[in-house]
């Protein structure tokens, strides 16, 4: 085994027990209520179970619930998975680039900020494809890379992922009874007294999470909706930064000439380019689709992603 799959196999193992033990902390008020489950077996007294019903609506909770802290050890995670199945591109002035530029963008979005920060990183695979984890893991791949013929096309690729970060849809894609059972967990034992077992089923809740939004990313993809909500973020982004919202479409009208049909990467997980530039076109609207040159900017795309 190799110190990529190494390093990417420790982190997963870190990352989704340190996620575990978080929501243990985070959950210490439902477990302080208990349920009248406990009450019935005789695992808590008449006091604990007072509030079951104020605690039943807490059990309930969405993915909106996770803290900071939660969705990005979810998201360590979910890149360590990614990591196993894309070897980063060994070229640190590409990347530097590309983070240089993904942190522009980000500051443009709904949610400039994470737990962490947007982190950025090509990988070196002729696929073409991106994928973004919960927290702000964005990985594009440098068959992505070269469908953007300038820096503001990259531009719209990276503003995509953002907002799919932004709007939490990576978190949205773990079934919610996944959420239910880790925080009936807690509720029943009491987050203070938890000990190593209780521990161990958060980490295997954390890890099928983890399960829910590989797959997702990787197999499956976002529903069409999510997609065009990520659109319409990106030519937003674009438009506040400065650069030509139509720059998407550009790009997307390049990748409509390379994806081949039935393949296992963008073209498998993301709805037809044809179908994504109408829906872009709509929320473009009357922007001037002047497409208007900044030598700088072109100097410094092809400068830092040469050889990609």
């Amino acid at each position: 085994m190799n110190t990529r799959r190494l390093l990417a196999g420790s982190l997963l193992a870190g990352s989704i027990a340190l996620a575990g033990l978080l929501l243990l902390a985070s959950c210490q008020s439902i477990a302080q209520v208990g349920t009248s489950i406990g009450l019935a077996t005789g695992q808590i007294n008449e006091n604990q179970a007072q509030s079951i019903n104020q605690s039943a609506a807490a059990v309930e909770r969405s993915y909106q619930d996770f803290t900071p802290e939660q969705e990005y050890y979810l998201g360590r995670a979910v890149a360590a998975v990614i990591l196993e199945k894309y070897r980063p591109w060994d070229n640190p002035k590409a990347n530097y680039y590309i983070n240089e530029l993904g942190q522009s963008l980000a500051m443009a979005s709904v949610r400039p900020e994470t737990f962490s920060g947007y982190h950025f990183l090509i990988v070196d695979s002729d696929d073409i494809n991106a994928l973004s984890a919960p927290s702000g893991f964005i990985f594009v791949t440098r068959g992505l890379v070269r469908c953007a013929q300038s820096e503001g096309e990259l531009a719209a690729i990276l503003a995509h992922e953002i907002t799919h970060v932004a709007l939490k849809h990576g978190l949205q894609a773990i079934k919610k009874a996944r959420v239910t059972s880790a925080l009936s967990s807690v509720a029943l034992t009491g987050a203070m007294l938890a000990g190593s077992p209780e521990v161990q089923q958060l980490t295997q809740t954390f890890g099928a999470s983890v399960k829910d939004i590989t797959n997702t990313l990787i197999n499956n993809g976002y529903s069409r909706q999510f997609e065009e909500q990520a659109d319409a973020g990106s030519a937003k982004i674009l438009e506040r930064v400065g650069y030509d919202p139509w720059d998407l479409v550009d790009v997307l009208k390049v990748m409509e000439t390379r994806l081949k049909p039935g393949g296992l990467d963008f073209e498998k997980t993301h709805p037809a380019p044809e179908v994504r530039i109408k829906a872009v076109e709509k929320v473009i609207g009357d922007w001037p689709n002047v497409h208007s040159s900044n030598p700088v900017r072109e100097e410094r795309f092809k400068t830092a992603l040469a050889g990609v």
